[in-house]
């Protein structure tokens, strides 16, 4: 791991003719750290201070508040196994872009969030992806997008302090960390859904009742996972419940779809419905359905679905699912 001070932003452009790089600031630099390690195309990572008024400042000058430094890590990644868009929007999630100068039980100027860039071409996928942060969540980002002016590497000690000290201090959830490689694999497809498909996944929004797409059909077919495609439901097992959404009497497969539990509304408990792979919000199930199809009623949101009808199912590849209908 290469710790030389980054006085000038793109003398490290050389370094590897393969690898680029990319600097988020972030709140705690450990546990920013630790998340970006488990990312797919990741090479290398170090922590340190950017945006520094001082010459390479310690950890106390910065916590002083005298530097102006922002904790922030560098990531060197392979963009052949992972893109900047891809980090960009990995980090967006991860952190509440939303605070200033905080992120979790840190507060102060050295906790302030940024992505800082070293050509036109990053400062463009950085203006983006907060254009489309600002779209699903229209509130101002306290995100910074900024030229980087400087890059210290922190002291040794600090280097991959999770995973020399995994019961450490972290801000960002461990299950992010286990999970985020899983989430890079749909992170991309995630933000290119429509605004409420977005809602729907990501927020457990509600669609509409009885005017959103699927409420309606009957034709013979399955319906997949809006992200990653999967099949999730049959024809075969909808039915017309009267509640305005979609409702199915079982998914295809037991082990497609997770429970949880849903205390949202008071005084009406729920159990959520999500897909295992992606882990997007379908909807909810409930034990009203008819007794003649098992009791449940998998009442779904149009929004986390697409249909694919019998007749473009094998052009598709479920062709295997045509005995299901």
């Amino acid at each position: 791991m290469s710790v030389n001070s980054v006085e000038n932003p793109n003398q490290d452009a050389g370094r590897s003719a393969s690898a680029q790089t990319a600097y988020f600031a972030g709140g705690c630099f450990w546990g920013l750290e630790r998340y970006f390690q488990e990312v797919d195309g990741v090479v290398a990572t170090t922590v340190g201070y950017a945006q520094s008024n001082t010459a390479d400042p310690s950890y106390e000058q910065v916590c002083s508040g005298g530097t102006d430094a922002a904790e922030t890590v560098r990531v060197e990644f392979d963009p052949s196994h992972v893109t900047l868009r891809t980090l960009s929007l990995l980090f967006l999630e991860v952190i509440d872009p939303f605070s200033v100068d905080r992120q979790g039980n840190d507060a102060g100027r050295q906790y302030r969030t940024g992505m800082f860039f070293t050509d036109d071409a990053q400062q463009a996928v950085y203006i983006a992806a907060i254009e489309q942060l600002i779209d699903r969540i229209p509130q101002r980002p306290a995100v910074l997008i900024e030229p980087l002016r400087n890059f210290y590497p922190a002291e040794e000690h600090h280097q991959d302090y999770l995973e020399r000290n995994p019961g450490g201090y972290c801000h960002i959830p461990l299950e992010k960390i286990r999970n985020v490689r899983r989430r890079q694999k749909y992170v991309d497809r995630i933000w290119d859904l429509t605004l409420e498909q977005f809602a729907v996944t990501q927020h457990a929004a509600t669609e509409r009742p009885f005017v959103n797409e699927y409420d309606h059909t009957f034709e013979p077919g399955i319906y997949v996972d809006i992200v990653s495609g999967e099949p999730l439901f049959s024809s075969a097992d909808k039915f017309d419940s009267g509640c305005g959404w979609p409702a199915f009497s079982k998914p295809i497969r037991a082990d497609l779809v997770t429970e949880h539990e849903d205390d949202r509304v008071p005084g009406r408990p729920r159990i959520e419905i999500r897909t295992a792979e992606t882990q997007i919000h379908l909807g909810h199930v409930f034990d009203d359905g008819p007794a003649a199809l098992g009791g449940h009623r998998y009442c779904m949101n149009s929004a986390a679905l697409r249909f694919v009808p019998l007749e473009r199912m094998e052009e598709e590849g479920y062709g295997e699912y045509i005995p299901l209908l």
